[in-house]
């Protein structure tokens, strides 16, 4: 019997839906495939069907969820003049979605981040490549319009930017799952980045 395309979409995305929860409430060691099955509604063997195991649904939730965030990306990058704005509104845009959605935030800060398999790698999703890879050439297109120093290394001034967004938005994350407030505001982000982007501007 042919498969109902309706259905078949429908199932993908339950798991989709309860792999984040679970990997982001549990952690993604103690989220078995059987308890992720079976709050999607679904069986093991589906999980292993359309994503071959866990560590493919993971990698599966980050690239689906990376995809809309690099498109608004691209558009921002697209419409802005010099690349120090494209930089702050690319972290604007990078702050807004993690705090509207705590759960992909930790697993992409937490999880995304966690060394796996026998040689402990850190497994990066294609859509976090492609976004390291939208910074870099933000990067280097801000060193040719003044933006940014060309004396610095452009993969040293892209890991600086996302290292200290990864940063901010980590230690507010740490703090609301544990109770706390905020330690600091999305205006404090953006003036920290003001002061961290006027320091690699060029020497006048």
């Amino acid at each position: 019997m042919p498969l109902d395309p309706d259905l078949t979409l429908t199932s993908r995305a339950r798991l989709l839906a309860a792999g984040k929860e679970l990997f982001a409430t549990a952690g993604y060691e103690q989220a078995s495939t059987a308890a992720i099955a079976r709050a999607a509604g679904t069986s093991e063997s589906q999980l292993v069907r359309y994503f071959d195991g866990k560590a493919g649904l993971l990698e599966a939730i980050f690239n689906e969820s990376w995809r809309p965030l690099n498109e608004q990306i691209q558009t921002v990058v697209a419409e802005s003049p010099q690349a120090r704005e494209a930089v702050l509104s690319c972290l604007s845009a990078l702050t807004k979605a993690f705090g509207s959605d705590p759960e992909l935030a930790f697993l992409f800060l937490f999880e995304g981040r966690r060394p796996r398999g026998p040689n402990h790698e850190i497994a990066l999703s294609k859509g976090y490549l492609q976004f390291a890879e939208l910074v870099r050439a933000l990067v280097r297109r801000g060193q040719q319009d003044g933006s940014f120093s060309p004396d610095l290394s452009a993969a040293a001034i892209a890991a600086a930017v996302m290292g200290g967004a990864e940063g901010m938005i980590r230690e507010r994350l740490q703090a609301e799952r544990s109770g706390k407030t905020r330690p600091f505001s999305d205006r404090e982000i953006r003036r920290v980045f003001d002061c961290l982007l006027a320091g690699i501007a060029p020497a006048v």
